[in-house]
């Protein structure tokens, strides 16, 4: 345990926290968990007191508070998400809360439809940018498309063309006009910290907001550091890929 220093860092209502678990996926570091049904915040030197969690939580129970407390540890978070990533990849659960963030990994091969029913091709659970944790194990070594929601309503055979036989392909799904920006950045930059990700398709709609999702994407590799090919492909209202 390292020597205490007065810093800010988040504080969890246990009294006022009901566990649905919406908090945990926004903590990139994976600082808060679960735990006999309420959040908790698992070790101090895992939170970085920015407070990315404040406002997943529908009760209220996180605040910032300043007081003494162990350092925030970089190094000690790679380590914890890397931990997690090996629990998950051994088929162990994860205390996450609400059930739309529980992660799972599916074999598409399996994915039978009834007669006249196209087939899923989904690969992953969950699916949207937000609850997808960075430590999910479905994302090392992938190819990573991320895709503005409008895009699988406005592309009628998105499964078939975009999911289809691509096994190493992860997906986050989010709209750069409506969500927040800053969020995607932080979570994406995270993303391509933690894992190998081989190359980003950003897949958009033909409208002005949804080129945000491009300069998100860009901005969050500039964060991470990282050297990655980005590929676009945008779609038309009509359902027509304009431009690939």
């Amino acid at each position: 345990m390292g020597k205490k220093v007065t810093r800010k860092i988040v504080h969890i209502d246990e009294d006022k926290c009901d566990g649905c678990g919406q908090c945990v996926p926004a903590c990139h570091e994976g600082a808060i968990q679960i735990i006999d049904g309420k959040a908790r915040l698992v070790a101090e030197n895992l939170c970085d007191g920015l407070g990315d969690c404040l406002g997943e939580c529908p009760q209220g129970a996180i605040r910032i508070e300043e007081k003494e407390a162990e350092p925030f540890d970089e190094e000690a978070v790679q380590e914890h998400i890397k931990a997690l990533q090996e629990k998950e990849g051994a088929g162990e659960a994860v205390a996450r809360g609400c059930p739309s963030t529980e992660i799972k990994t599916m074999d598409k091969t399996f994915h039978e439809a009834e007669a006249g029913e196209c087939p899923s091709m989904l690969g992953q659970w969950p699916v949207q940018l937000m609850l997808v944790p960075p430590s999910a194990p479905f994302l090392q070594k992938a190819e990573l498309m991320v895709v503005a929601d409008c895009v699988p309503f406005a592309y009628g055979n998105f499964h078939q063309h975009f999911l289809r036989g691509n096994k190493g392909n992860a997906i986050g799904v989010g709209c750069p006009k409506l969500d927040d920006a800053r969020f995607y950045v932080q979570k994406l930059a995270e993303i391509f910290k933690l894992n190998d990700i081989s190359r980003v398709t950003v897949i958009v709609m033909e409208v002005p907001c949804c080129a945000g999702l491009e300069t998100i994407v860009k901005a969050a590799l500039e964060q991470s550091g990282k050297d990655i090919a980005v590929d676009k492909v945008v779609i038309s209202s009509e359902g027509k890929i304009v431009e690939e």
